[in-house]
């Protein structure tokens, strides 16, 4: 069911899953209950690379040969969506543990998985068809959910998707901010950073394209009920375009990976991963091609940014705001946005259940703290406006807790000095500091007090931080 061999491993590394992915999340988001989970909780619009590469790396470890692996990843799926719950903007309740709309989202990606095949002139045979339901079937039972959720059988299995496409999806905000708002006004992945030419110039064509493929693959009868319009000739440039993107099977393995396209988005140009130095290549021709565009072409373009200095610069109030603390991307700073930064952190650090609820303990006792002092007209939230009007001092007892519990999580042999593997740990993507140069000691490792005072310095002094951008900040 699971690992190399399996039907889902092979469609993996397939290249149109990227388009398939897209898909399923749009359904998805037009369900009640898991699109009020995803406005209220989810970082996928201010941060939809992070959100993608972590997806990617979720799926990974659950349908892998490992299952200690797998165990672990279904616990803390199980945990994170434990911690989801609410009333829609129509005070209907949500539950992300609710057996029905967790199955909803494993139906969504086994038949958008089919409906990628069959768009790209690849059909799936029957008895394949079947095996891969039975590994979506196994992902469920992987999570612990009772079987029954999914219908036992392939043919009732499309019963039941009818059903829930023309009786339960709606014309949800989520799903409306995925198909209108988030490819128009997508942010330049870490990748792309410092090139908005280029990035506005692209975002501006595969933006609306993106949207007209994605509207045009979805079922008929939701489309006509939820009003999704449909551009002439749009069902043409769909299979059009899965034809092309499915060209790229024949391509050698490994050229074209969804997840290692998705890993190379989110890899920064300043990274000591091997593939960084021929990011920096590439980074430094397209910055000339930006400039080359910025001049032949009439369109008004974002400014270039002013380099950055060598390890640390500042950031006002305002952008901190938007890049740091307000991780749902809803201009507000409430739990949620700590909430995301917890679990981020847990995700890339793959914590066991006592760590990871130390880590929200802290991050929830900082949220009180922020919310006496800052929410002002006591509606529970802070605004940007009450942020930046009290300039505030952020580095209270509790954010001093969080990065106590993120030092002991990091410090796996409990020497209280983090070494440069640890660190790697904690930074994948942005391990790029030379320890001994910044006050930790010749040795090159991190104390404690170094390591709290650089988050400190990060959370509360509003400097932009070569180690902490891309933990916490970019896209």
């Amino acid at each position: 069911m699971f690992g190399p061999g399996s039907q889902f491993d092979e469609f993996f590394s397939d290249a149109r899953w990227a388009l398939a992915v897209v898909r399923a999340t749009v359904l998805e988001a037009a369900h009640p209950q898991i699109g009020a989970a995803l406005i209220d909780n989810s970082t996928f619009v201010a941060h939809p690379w992070r959100r993608l590469q972590n997806t990617f790396l979720s799926l990974r470890r659950m349908f892998g040969a490992d299952d200690d692996v797998r165990q672990r990843e279904a616990a803390r799926l199980n945990r994170l969506h434990a911690r989801l719950n609410g009333t829609d903007a129509r005070d209907r309740p949500y539950d992300a543990m609710d057996p029905e709309a967790r199955a909803w989202v494993v139906a969504t990606l086994f038949e958008s998985t089919v409906t990628m095949l069959r768009l790209s002139g690849q059909p799936l045979e029957q008895r394949s068809m079947e095996r891969l339901y039975a590994e979506f079937q196994a992902f469920l039972g992987a999570l612990g959910d009772e079987a029954g959720q999914l219908p036992p059988t392939l043919h009732e299995f499309w019963r039941y998707y009818d059903r829930v496409v023309e009786e339960e999806l709606e014309n949800t905000e989520a799903m409306r901010i995925i198909l209108y708002k988030l490819f128009d006004h997508l942010p330049a992945p870490p990748l792309l950073n410092g090139l908005p030419t280029l990035w506005a110039l692209g975002r501006a064509v595969a933006g609306p394209v993106i949207g007209a493929i994605t509207v045009a693959s979805l079922p008929e009868p939701f489309r006509r009920r939820a009003g999704l319009p449909e551009l002439l000739g749009a069902q043409t440039l769909m299979q059009s375009a899965y034809l092309t993107v499915g060209l790229a099977r024949f391509l050698p393995d490994g050229w074209i990976r969804a997840e290692n396209i998705a890993d190379l988005l989110a890899l920064t140009p300043d990274s000591d991963d091997p593939r960084a130095r021929t990011v920096r290549a590439l980074h430094e021709k397209m910055k000339r091609a930006g400039a080359f565009l910025r001049l032949v072409t009439p369109f008004a373009t974002e400014p270039e940014p002013e380099p950055a200095a060598p390890g640390e610069m500042r950031r006002d109030a305002e952008e901190f705001f938007r890049e740091v603390l307000d991780q749902t991307g809803d201009g507000y700073l409430d739990w949620p946005d700590l909430a995301a930064m917890a679990r981020e952190l847990s995700t890339r650090l793959d914590l066991d259940e006592p760590e990871e609820t130390r880590l929200y303990n802290a991050y929830a006792d900082w949220w009180r703290e922020l919310q006496s002092a800052l929410d002002t007209d006591g509606d529970g939230r802070v605004s940007a406006q009450e942020y930046g009007a009290a300039a505030p001092s952020l580095a209270g007892p509790a954010l001093i807790r969080v990065a106590e519990v993120l030092f002991d999580v990091t410090d796996k042999d409990g020497n209280q000095h983090i070494d440069a593997d640890e660190y790697r740990a904690l930074f994948r993507t942005a391990f790029h500091r030379d320890t001994a140069g910044t006050g930790t000691g010749t040795s090159g490792a991190y104390t404690r007090s170094a390591f709290v005072k650089d988050f400190l310095t990060f959370m509360s002094g509003r400097r932009r931080s070569t180690p902490y951008d891309p933990l916490l900040a970019q896209a």
